[in-house]
């Protein structure tokens, strides 16, 4: 089989795990080069981890022999990074979100159906084990016809993003940072969402030093709503009611529940790889699903490192390349990419214009085939999860 010649744009906290797992994990990318804005950055990464060349951004692009990009950078630099990629004919997969402007990612769409090109969105914890089981239970009609659910997510966004400072930018608010896992999970399960009416409300102004740090800085606020309530209808007709609240504290509190008309499912965390799938039937009690597929986010590979839990982080870079070799449409494509930003742009618009946003998107997606595992032998040995890619 032949492995495409991958390179990752940016070094930030989240690049180690996506660095080790396309190296070491997925046997169908071949890592050769990692980019950053600061080019010692990027060499201290391909020197750790063993990556053959440390490169600028525009080297990368210039790159004749780098067909996949990997972008990791903060939202805003999406855009720019990944409009530079499709010119030069590379696919790219790029972290959430796909852009911080919907219209922009409308054209990356257009320009990679125009270049033929394939984009991959995350979130790709949609492809772990915990949201896989819990659509092929949906599949199999195990609580019936989906009618409605509540949705929750809650964290201290303002005191996170004292820590984390590319929570300050555009992308930053709880519901773009997080929410999109949830949304992300929600048209995994459900498909596309058809109309939307909120309301929101923005993170308050931080009027102080950093407490963490002796740094001072003049007033400023996370950009956009750090609280929405939404109502969402998808095409099949379901009703689901979303509430993201980062202006709270963080223990956080997740649940995605979901009424069908023969039984009610608990879908397990969505920022995680292995969050379980519950089902309560009439007249029993709540049973625990056993996984129906692989990538459950355990490490397997290396020694345990920063962010884990997010083990199987990559798999959707995998399921690009796979994609690619086989010319098919990706799982996490630009179409679901475009429709999970929609979503959450409406949930804006139609909280400021106080009407029903109508979804403009839509996209199709097929789950992995099960019965394929990340680990054999009770966890202990690595498993064959990789073929539910091909």
């Amino acid at each position: 089989m032949r492995k495409l010649k991958t390179a990752v744009v940016g070094c930030g906290m989240i690049s180690d795990i996506y660095i080790r797992n396309l190296a070491q994990l997925f046997s169908v990318t071949d890592l050769v080069a990692i980019a950053n804005r600061t080019l010692d950055k990027a060499k201290e990464k391909a020197a750790f981890f063993g990556v053959p060349k440390a490169m600028t951004i525009d080297e990368v692009a210039d790159d004749p022999e780098i067909e996949l990009v990997v972008v990791l950078t903060p939202a805003p630099a999406h855009y720019d990074i990944i409009k530079k990629m499709l010119l030069k004919g590379k696919h790219v997969y790029t972290e959430k979100m796909f852009t911080t402007d919907v219209d922009q990612a409308r054209e990356l769409v257009e320009l990679a159906e125009q270049k033929n090109l394939l984009i991959g969105v995350a979130p790709d914890t949609i492809l772990g084990a915990g949201t896989q089981t819990a659509r092929l239970a949906l599949e199999r009609g195990m609580i019936g016809d989906v009618t409605g659910g509540v949705v929750s997510i809650n964290r201290n966004q303002n005191l996170n993003s004292e820590l984390f400072r590319f929570l300050q930018e555009d992308g930053g608010a709880l519901p773009y940072d997080v929410g999109i896992y949830y949304v992300a999970t929600l048209v995994t399960l459900l498909g596309p969402v058809k109309e939307i009416r909120a309301f929101t409300s923005p993170a308050p102004v931080h009027e102080r030093e950093f407490l963490f740090t002796d740094e001072k800085k003049d007033s400023w606020q996370i950009p956009g709503s750090n609280v929405v309530s939404a109502a969402l209808k998808f095409e099949s007709g379901a009703l689901v009611s979303l509430h993201v609240n980062g202006n709270t504290i963080n223990n956080e509190q997740n649940l995605i529940m979901l009424f069908g008309t023969n039984g009610i499912m608990k879908v397990g965390n969505p920022d995680t790889f292995n969050g379980t799938t519950e089902i309560l039937l009439a007249e029993n009690d709540w049973v625990t699903l056993p996984f129906t597929h692989g990538y459950n986010g355990k490490n397997k590979v290396s020694e345990p490192m920063p962010f884990d839990h997010y083990g199987s982080r990559g798999v959707g870079v995998a399921e690009l390349a796979y994609s690619i070799l086989a010319g098919r449409s990706n799982r996490c494509s630009k179409e679901y990419g475009l429709h999970c930003m929609e979503v959450l742009k409406g949930i804006d618009i139609a909280a400021e214009t106080g009407t029903t946003y109508e979804v403009e998107s839509t996209f199709e997606m097929t789950t992995l085939t099960p019965g394929y595992y990340s680990t054999v032998f009770g966890g202990f040995g690595r498993g064959d999860a990789e073929r539910s890619l091909v």
